[in-house]
Order: C-alpha cells, then structure tokens, then sequence
C-alpha cells in the first residue's frame, strides 16, 4: 500500500479502502414503509419488511480523520445507526449508479472530507443495500430488482467489498474514418445508419456522401459523421418542421371551415409578407412564424427585441425602482424532455428544467421563476398493466417530480405553478415540460458578432460520458426495447454548478464582457461552440473532462449539463476566468474565432472535424411530404351534458382524475424562493384555490419595485384529440383568460407554443400539426398579439401508440405586481358574475368578445374593483367555482340565470368574477355576462340541490391522494401550551453600531443569499456576501482565511437557507458545520458571539448548520452526539413549500425584540428536513429558559402535531430556538422572503420584525 506523510506528521494509508452502512433509527424509517408498501403490489405477502442502508466505499483517508468523517459526513448521530458488517436478511441485494453517471452524493461526501480533512483526494462510492424479509420464491429477486433498478442509470452492485474506487479507463483510440463511404449505394447507406444508430434520413447521408465525394474529396471521420447527425437532428434544426410541405387538402365539414379559412389567411400573410412570387417552402416553421412577421410589418410588436443571438423569447420593459424607471429585458422560454423523463424520469425532467433556464441564462438573464406542464396516463394503474418496456406511470409521474423539484429547488428557482394532464394518450411518451421567465437590466446585455482572434471560454461544469446521443435520441420514436439501449441519451443535472453560473451572470461588469454566448445542452461542444459563429477551430483536448478515457467523438458531442460557452475579446479573457474563479467556477478557453468559415476540431494534435458552415448550415436535406386535415367527429365537442342528479354530477366531476387536487404534487417544489412570488400556487386561509397561473416581481437587486411579470398556459388533451385546430385556438384562448383573470392587461402578452406531437409518417397524421398550428396562426392573426417562440417535440410515439396532437400555449406580459388578482372567493355577501364565451356553429369562440371582456376587466383591476377572477377550465362553472370557493371556504348560493346543465360544460373564454352586489349589477349591463349567484355559507347550493365544500374537497383531494399525499399522518401526542417569556434579558448592545454589517457565506448549494441581504438592507444593516471558493484545498484555504477576515469586521453572521452541497449525503447542513469546524472560523465566532456582543442567524439551511454546531441551542460549538437536538426529514417524506402560522413565544432574543408574542406571523417554509428532533427533558428545559423562540401553530394559535400546521412533524411544534443568551437564533420559516404585494393570497401577517430587530439591537 502506498503511504506519505501528512503535514502534521501522521502517516495515513492512500489505498485502505473502508465501507460503512448507514440506516436510519426506528422512528425515522418512513421510506422503508412506503418501499414495502409498494413491493407488497408486486410480491403479496411474501414481503414483510426491508431494510435499506446507505453504503460508502472511502478511500484516501487516515484513522483519524475517518473516525471524524463518519459522524460528520456519513450519517448523523441522533437518527443513524452505522455498523461495517453486511447487513443481513432473507434476501440481500445492493444497487449502485452505471459507471460515469453523475453522482451528487459521492460528489457532496468528497466535499465535505475535503473541509474536514483539510487537503484534496478522497475518493467515495456509493449505493444502496436492501435486506428485505419474508418468504421468497424463485423469481422475486428479479421482480423486485426490476421494480428497484432502472437500466438506464442504475445495476445491481456486487455485494462484496471494493478493491478499487478508481473508474476502469481504456485509452480511447484514433477516431476512425468511414472508409468507402462515398461510394456507398442506397443498401450500403440503410446498412450504416443502422449500424452507427444514426436519426438522419437516408438523403441526409446521401448529401453527407455527395458533399465529401465532390467539395472535401475525401471519407469523413466518425466524428464528422455524429457532428453532422447531431447538427441535423430533429432537437437541434427542428427538420420536421422545416419539411417541405407540397400538398395540404383539408376534408370537408363543419368543424373544418375554420382550418380551410385559416389556410386561406396564411397563404395571404404569405403574399403580403414574402412577395406573391415568393419560393419560400411551405413549412411547419414558416406557418408558426410569419403571423409575427405579418404584424411587425403592420408596425405591431413594437417592443420586441430581436437579434443574431437567440436566446429566448425577448421583450423590452420599462420597470420602476427605488432609482427611477430603468429599461430591462424580459425573457421567457419552453422546453421539453419528453423522451429522457420517459426512461430516466428524475434525470430526464431535473435537466428539463436546467435545459430551460440555460437558454434565458445564455442570454445573460437572471432565471426566476418557473412553471411545469406534464402529461401522463393515468398513474392509479396496477404496476401489472405496465407495458412491456415501459416505466410504470407511478414511477415515471412521482420519480419526475423529485428530478425537476430537487432540480428547481436546489439553483434556488420558484416554482409558481404544477400542472399535469392525464389522458391515454400519454402512455406512448410523457409529456415534461419546463417553461421560465428571466430578466436583466438591458445595460447588461451587449450583442456583437464576434471576430476573428476572439476566444470562445466554456464555462461550468466539466465533460463526461452523460447524455451521449440525447439530440439524436429525442427525435426518434420509442419501442419495447428503449428503456434498455438509450441509458447514455440522459444527461444528468448538478444545479449548484447551474446556480453558480446565475450568481456570474447577475453581474453586469461580467456580462458586458461578452459578445455571444450559448449554452450546452444538444449537441454538446459541436453545437454549443459551432453555432456562435461561422469560422472556429476547436481544441478538444482544452475541454475539461470528468474522468479520463473519452475519446475525440465523446467529448465533440456528449451533452454534459451547466456549461456555457462564452465569446468574449482575446484581451478580455482574463478577467473573465479571473470572474468566474470568484463564483467558485472553472472557465477554460477552448476555442479561436477565426475567418475560415469552417467548424474545425481537433484532437490529440490531429484534425478530426473540419467542415464547412456552408454545408453544415443546410441543415441536411429538404424532406417533402403531403398534408391531410380529416374532419373531426360531428357530434362536437361543446355539447352540454344531461344531469340527472346535481349534486352526484359534481362530486363526480370534482373527483375525475383531471380536475382532482394536485397540491400534494405541487407544494414539493419551492414556490417562495426569491422573495418575489405574488400569487402562491394554493390561496385562501386554507391554502386550496389554485392560482390561474404565475406572478412574480421583477428581481432586483436592491430596494423594491411594483413591476412584475405574469405567465400563464393553456391546453386541453380531449379538444386537441377531437380537433388539433381547436384545441390550438382555445389552449392559447384559455392562457390568455388566465392572463386576465390574474389582473394582467392581456394586450401586452406575447406567447410561446410547445407542439408535442406522434412521429409522422402519412399524410393524415401531418395533417394534425398542420390543423394545429394553423389553428395558433388564426389566434394572432384576430387577436394581434405574436407567438415570439416555440418548441417542437414530434417523436410522441411507442409502438402503435400515439400521445395526442398536443399544442400549449404559454402566455407572458409584463405587470404591475399591486394589480394582480388572486383566485379565492374573498367576501360574504359579494355577487359571483360569469363573463362568458359566445361559440358559434364551427365550435369557435366570438373573439370581439373575449377583447371587450379583457379590456374592461383590466380597466376594473386597475379601479380595484375585483375581488376575485378564475378563468372557466375543463369541467365547466361547476368545477371552476368549487375551486374559488375551496380556499376561504366560502360557498355560493347560485340563482337562475344560467340552466343547470351549462355549469357542466367546457366554457373556455369565460371568467368568473367575485365584486360586490353593487357593481354586479353595472357589470351585468355588459353583453354575454350574467349574475350567478351570492357568495357565502359553507356549501354550493343550486336548482334545489345543496353541496357542501367538505363533501366536495373530499371527492376532489382523495383521487391523486394516494400518489401525491398532500399531508402526513398526525403524530400522536399532546402538546402543552407554552409558557409565554415576553421580557428580554438585553435588547441592546453595549457599544452601538450606525450602520451594522451583516456577513453572510454563500457555500455550494447556498440559494438565498440574495433575499438575505435584501431583507438585511431594507432594516438597514450593510450586507457582505462572500462566496467560498473550494476548487482545491489551496483555494479552500484562502477561502477560510478571508473568512475569518469577514467575521471579525461584521456585527453579526447570516447563516442563509439553500441545500448546503446539495444536502448530501442524506443530511442537511453538513458542509456548512463541516467548514465553521475549522479552528481559525471557530475561533472567529467565538470572539464575535462571547466577546463582541455579536449576534449570529441561520435560517431553514443555516438553522440545520447551526443545530450540527451546537451554537443552537448550546450557544458554543459541540460535537453532534446521540442524544443531540437535530433537524430530520419531514414526515410525509417529501420537500414542503407552503405558508404556516407560526407564534413567537419568547422575546428573549434581540432578534425577536420586535415581535409581538400575542401576534400569528404567516411565514413561508421549503425544506425537506425541517423536522425538529429532541427529547422531551430537553425542550421542556429550553422552554423554562425562554429558548424555544416559535413554534408553528393552528389558525387558533395552538401547537399542533397536525401536518396542515406542523409540515414536518416538528416535536413540540418547535419552529425555531435560541442559544441560551438568546443572541443565536435559528428557525426553519423563510422570514426573509417578504415584500410589498408578496404572497398576494395569503392571509394573517407576513412581515415578522426579525432582521430590523437585529439591526435595533446595535442601533439602540
């Protein structure tokens, strides 16, 4: 065994390899109960229980420092039990990552050993061991690894111990050439494709054999040949909607008039547009694009900004702040992950969302707020109707959900709405969705094309073997055999690489460095690179890897996610990579900008692509096909429903799978992070009226503003299915209604589609797109407003299935943030008013209506005279007015204006609105509306029939409920009411402070930093940001000197919330208790909390840090023990982001000096290990000394073990506590994140006085 000696002296072994299984204590094991739960689907009986236990290979450390890292890395003393044997059990298996897949586990663990150890080179591995019980059969060990083991990214692991951690490595060959290409026939050209797997069409490749024969002369490299199928693919140069249409008929009927007339206008835009004699083809592309260009050259869409550089959909806002009025850009983008979420659900849908937000980055926008569209077949399906080669639904749907919340969560994005379709449909492809706003000051950006000499720097994370093929792998169709061959088309997501590259580009004195930017997503260095200019020569061997043994073609194309690839000017390269090494970020120049108007790569010194952009810009060959549009059923689709039985209908439409409450589903992503989020997903008193869409404050740095941006979607899976034209015309008719009913001025939005659709073979199913995008085209052309951007997936195919012909519409415009309109009846006595859509005979709705009804609402909105809006959605009055009234728990008594059977129908265009009687009265005046009803009581009553709103919430929570629990079971115990301590022991320093300095770290996976200071400088402390720099134990060094540096200048220390090295592995807060154990930050606390009269915060995150330190509640740090307080996953098993009521009941701190111990604070919370653990001796002690600071409590005011209240199961209900001086406070709820017109609809009292008490502390 090789060894060496360590500064100190000690001698430790390099290659000593030691395992460790870690299980959680009995109390803390509800993923084993749910894992047996779930098993006992598959396996019956024979299954009695399981054991899971998280095993780590270690490697590179001494006794001593091992010793340390298994209490404060591996696992955590007061739930964890750690033992070195094997574990045991009827049947044992181990499963473990394939190798080279991204593991943020092992990532974290090598972190954290690097704080704690001091120097670099420890190696981990990790998996996971099962020791299950029971009864066992041949056979169930495959059931149960085929339930437990996805192939795509996981195996089964050998259960004996590891002789190395090192990843085998194979000297990766010369690329080779495609010898004889040119002269391969149309047999030779099928065979190759097949054989290489490639997605390009048998022309592409004969255009490829064409190009080589006659301009290069010669045979391309293998490389060549990926480069150009990537290039080309469908992902990439969206080829099938750039196809040549020569030939669109449409069948006769009465539902396809409007098709023909719209096919009539958009041949007519294409005149007035590109001239009567124009050779432009007829395509996909050219029929979603040209209603822009027709209203631009009518002089419309004026405030849109275009450029070169497309990044995102972009539109110029004047937006006012504390300064005045400044210009800003707002952008906005869709993108899909259809095909990776299918066979690697939580991959697939986290790298969804990281895809989305780099296109908004690369265009130098800070990403803010996000919203998730999916559909799925219907997830309540026994895991024995599983399809051969299919995920099963539930997997696929809840395994999704983690990858794109823990994805959101984590780079620090609010989530403002979750939305899933269930419809057959989807049991071809999941439908994974991601859309995001963004914006920046518009000083920040500069655009210019770059020139020759300029240096192309990637940026971010490092290149493995991930997502190898993914752009080719999206655009084909799926088969029974997918699952099993597509593993390396998944890229994998590291979000906290992803929000150090938001961190950069929120930095004005680095963006205005570059002139072009792209990110990495498709393609990888081949089109990242390759698209920024026309001439480049490429250094493959610059691109930093992740491991060794990649070959030329691996790191030409491999889609390793958070990179960006930036241009900026030789002598500006520098101070670039010099910004970036602030942020914690490697930044490597790859590339030269040259005149040569050739893509050119090389690679161990030998030129393995060299390409024309002449060539590569054809975007491979003009495919041609026919059109058919068939008419849709002539029954229709509006037909008005017979209703037998009130009050049986609507228990059954509120119970049907597509109107049922999705609030377990949504409430796991962080909806509040950023402190700009002004209509939260759920409202009311009771959090149970879903909001119409998104709204959040545009986000500034310093000060406030009222300037804000809404976003809302529409579609419907059953009208797209009836009619690809209508259900077009009415998802983006149903996101602009949306937009109104939020309060927003519909005249201002701009759309962006996401067209998802089977894999089109004949002509009939090219008609569905056809019909579908015609159907968008009429809906600008009337309407006047423009679909800036847009994103096609045509691959929704598996077997014989098809999803169905789906288009959304996402809908953004640019707001005041005072004037949006929240979703939840608010007021006994007011007067319910249906705005409604007239349709005519084609099924289509009177759009002078829908104009005349948005403007005079807007004009109401901005009277203030709405109390309430909701747009009408699938299920009719009925559905929609059962969702108002569920979240203040008001009912309506309707009258006789509309028949019974018209509140069952889709009346999409439609808005209810809530005012008062007086106003009803003016409003009814207005054509096509009528008076519904009055609001009030605690039941719906209409034609005679009475509901009431807990029979309807019953039938409307219980569908998904099993799938997506909206709230844990209720711990048994009672709790004591609090003593009250209302007098604190000094509110006061003894030296003041003018202006006192908050220092806050910033660690890897730290995300609210930002809302930190801002809470801090609007009580008017001086904030110091500082960002830990651990690239290598010399940085981290440094990193710990300037530390200590801060600490002793600051007042007080911010410990912010975030996911602190992705809060792994298994434990929250690590790395940061792992760093401030260092003695020189010891040291430095110390004088600051015992000597300077400091004061020291750590929020959620921070709190988690502070309880592993001791320095809560003990005041002093000691070593996390057994019987240690702690802070543990939530009950219900999941991340939580909700509002609580939480009660200050000690003043004892200075920091809660301000608050009122009689007063219910309305806090947010998002955390997925908030659960506060400690024996009962211990807290009944804290409370006698005034420790426990708050605890959640009920709408009365009482602790309570009720989820609804206590979201994570807290012991006592303790939310947040104290050192024993007081001047320690940490507490789970994100006091922070508050603002003017923050959490619209949310009631009780948002403002909690904690950071100005800090301040009053030293301000005296």
């Amino acid at each position: 065994m090789k060894r060496r000696e360590n500064p100190k002296g000690r001698v430790f072994v390099l290659s000593d390899i030691r395992r460790l299984y870690v299980r959680k204590k009995e109390g803390f094991r509800q993923g084993e109960e749910s894992l047996v739960a779930a098993l006992k689907e598959v396996l019956g009986d024979r299954i009695r229980g399981a054991a899971v236990y998280h095993c780590y290979d270690v490697d590179g450390l001494d006794d001593d420092d091992y010793e340390k890292a298994v209490a404060a890395v591996f696992s955590e003393p007061p739930v964890d039990t750690v033992q070195k044997e094997l574990p045991q059990g009827d049947m044992v298996m181990a499963v473990e990552f394939l190798p080279g897949q991204y593991d943020q586990r092992a990532d974290s663990a090598e972190q954290c050993l690097a704080v704690v150890t001091g120097r670099d080179g420890a190696k981990v591995r990790c998996a996971l061991v099962y020791a299950f019980q029971g009864e066992f059969i041949d056979g169930d060990k495959e059931k149960i690894l085929k339930f437990l083991v996805n192939p795509v990214e996981s195996r089964e692991a050998a259960l004996e111990e590891a002789e190395t951690l090192e990843l085998p490595v194979e000297e990766p060959k010369p690329v080779p050439v495609v010898e004889g290409l040119r002269e391969l026939d149309e047999k030779g050209r099928d065979r190759l494709i097949r054989e290489m797997g490639l997605a390009m069409s048998r022309d592409d490749l004969a255009m490829i054999c064409d190009y080589f024969n006659k301009e290069e002369k010669r045979d391309p490299t293998v490389t060549e040949i990926r480069v150009l199928d990537t290039y080309w693919s469908d992902h990439c140069r969206h080829t099938t909607f750039s196809t040549r249409l020569e030939d669109i008929s449409v069948e006769e009927g009465i539902y396809t008039k409007p098709v023909k007339k719209a096919l009539l206008q958009y041949r007519e835009a294409r005149d007035q547009v590109y001239g009567k004699h124009t050779e432009r083809p007829v395509t996909l592309m050219d029929m979603a694009t040209v209603a822009v260009k027709e209203l631009r050259k009518a002089g419309k869409l004026e405030n849109l900004d275009s450029s070169e550089e497309i990044n995102a959909c972009t539109i110029k806002v004047k937006i006012d702040t504390d300064q005045g009025e400044e210009d800003w850009l707002l952008l906005f983008k869709n993108e899909t992950h259809n095909h990776p979420t299918e066979i690697e659900p939580f991959g697939g849908a986290a790298t969804c969302l990281g895809g989305c937000i780099r296109d908004p980055l690369s265009g130098r926008a800070y990403v803010y707020q996000a919203m998730r569209v999916t559909g799925a077949a219907d997830p309540r399906a026994p895991l024995s109707e599983t399809l051969p080669g299919k995920l099963p639904q539930k997997k696929i749907v809840t395994e999704a959900a983690k990858g794109y919340s823990s994805y959101g969560n984590q780079i620090g994005l609010a989530t403002g709405e979750v939305k899933e379709y269930y419809h057959p449909g989807f049991l071809a492809k999941r439908m994974e969705i991601g859309a995001v706003v963004a914006a920046a000051p518009e000083s920040h950006v500069i655009r210019e094309r770059p020139s020759a000499g300029d240096i192309v720097i990637l940026v971010g994370g490092r290149t493995g073997r991930d997502g190898m093929g993914g752009a080719t792998g999206s655009s084909k169709e799926l088969n029974t055999e997918s699952i099993e061959t597509c593993g390396a088309e998944v890229q994998k997501g590291n979000p906290l690489t992803e929000r150090k590259i938001q961190c950069l580009f929120r930095r004005g004195e680095v963006t205005r460095l570059i002139k072009r930017c792209n990110d990495f997503g498709a393609g990888g260095v081949s089109v990242a690179v390759g698209e920024l200019t026309d001439g480049l020569s490429i250094d493959l061997d610059k691109v930093p890897k992740k491991y060794e043994g990649l070959d030329g073609t691996e790191l030409a194309i491999s889609e390793s996610q958070e990179r960006m690839a930036v241009v900026v000017r030789s002598e500006d390269a520098d101070r670039f990579i010099s910004y970036a090494a602030e942020e914690n970020l490697e930044a490597t120049p790859i590339a030269r900008v040259n005149d040569s108007g050739r893509l050119v790569m090389t690679w161990r010194g030998k030129t393995i692509v060299d390409i024309s952009r002449a060539f590569l810009d054809t975007n491979g060959a003009q495919q041609v096909k026919k059109a058919y549009v068939k008419k849709p059923d002539e029954k229709g689709y509006f037909q008005i429903p017979e209703i037998k039985d009130i009050k049986s209908a609507w228990i059954s439409a509120m119970s049907d799978i597509r109107h049922a409450s999705q609030q377990g589903l949504s409430e796991r992503f962080d909806s509040t992070i950023g402190a700009g989020t002004v209509l939260m997903p759920f409202g009311g008193k009771y959090q149970r009226t879903p909001s119409d869409g998104m709204v959040a404050k545009f986000p500034v740095r310093k000060g406030e503003t009222d300037s804000a941006s809404f976003m809302a979607h529409g579609f419907d899976p059953d009208i797209a299915t009836w009619s690809p034209f209508h259900g077009a015309v009415y998802a983006i008719l149903l996101s602009l209604t949306r937009l109104v009913a939020m309060g927003a001025d519909w005249r201002k939005s701009y759309l962006t589609l996401q067209e998802y659709f089977e894999k089109l073979t004949e002509k009939d199913s090219w008609g569905k797109p056809v019909s579908a995008v015609l159907g968008a085209y009429y809906m600008q052309k009337i309407l006047g407003i423009g679909a800036i951007g847009g994103k096609d997936s045509m691959s929704g195919t598996f077997n014989d299935l098809h999803v169905p012909p789906s288009l959304i519409s996402f809908a953004v415009a640019p707001g005041k943030a005072s004037e949006a309109v929240s979703q939840e009846l608010k007021k006994e006595g007011n007067t319910l008013v249906l705005f409604e859509m007239p349709k005519d005979e084609e099924g289509m709705p009177d759009l002078e209506v829908f104009k005349k009804h948005g403007d005079f609402l807007y004009e109401e909105v901005k009277k203030g005279h709405i109390a309430a809006m909701k747009a009408v959605e699938h299920g009719g009055i009925a559905v929609t007015a059962a969702k108002m009234a569920f979240g203040n728990k008001l009912g309506i008594q309707f009258g006789e204006q509309l028949p019974v059977p018209a509140f069952f129908k889709n009346f999409y265009g439609s808005i209810l609105v809530e005012t008062t009687p007086e106003l009803a009265e003016l409003y009814s005046r207005e054509e096509h509306t009528k008076i519904l009803g009055t609001v009030g009581g605690s039941s719906m009553k209409l034609g005679g029939a009475e509901i009431t709103l807990s029979e309807l919430i019953h039938a409307y929570e219980k569908p998904l409920g099993g799938i997506f629990p909206r709230r844990a079971a209720t711990l048994p115990g009672e709790i004591p009411a609090p003593v009250i301590k209302t007098n604190p022991a000094r509110v006061n320093v003894k030296t003041k402070v003018i202006l006192p300095k908050v220092f806050i770290p910033a660690m890897p996976g730290t995300n609210c930093e930002i809302d930190s200071a801002r809470a801090f400088e609007r009580a008017g402390a001086e904030t110091d940001i500082f960002i830990l720099r651990n690239r290598d134990a010399g940085e981290l060094k440094e990193s710990v000197e300037e530390m200590s540096r801060r600490i002793a200048s600051a007042q007080m220390v911010m410990f912010p919330g975030g996911f602190s090295a992705g809060d792994e592995p298994d434990g929250s807060g690590k790395f940061i208790s792992a760093l401030f154990r260092n003695e020189k930050l010891m040291n430095a606390m110390e004088k600051l909390l015992h000597e300077r009269d400091g004061l020291a915060l750590g929020i959620c995150n921070g709190f988690q840090a502070l309880i592993k330190l001791g320095l809560v509640p003990y005041g002093k740090f000691k070593p996390l023990t057994e019987k240690a307080p702690t802070l543990t996953f939530n009950t219900i098993g999941r991340h939580i982001s909700r509002y609580v009521s939480t009660k200050v009941i000690s003043a004892k701190s200075p920091w809660l000096s301000l608050c009122s111990t009689d007063e219910i604070y309305s806090i947010p919370v998002s955390h997925g290990e908030g659960r506060f653990i400690a024996s009962e001796e211990q807290v009944r002690e804290w409370l006698q000394n005034g420790q426990v600071a708050t605890i959640y409590t009920d709408e009365k005011g009482n602790p309570t073990y009720d989820s609804r209240y206590n979201p994570n199961g807290s012991f006592f209900s303790v939310e947040g506590i104290t050192s024993p001086d007081g001047r320690v406070l940490g507490k789970m709820g994100h006091t922070e994140r508050n603002g003017n017109n923050i959490g619209k609809n949310i009631y009780g009292n948002k403002h909690q006085p904690l950071f100005e008490g800090g301040v009053a502390y030293f301000k005296g």
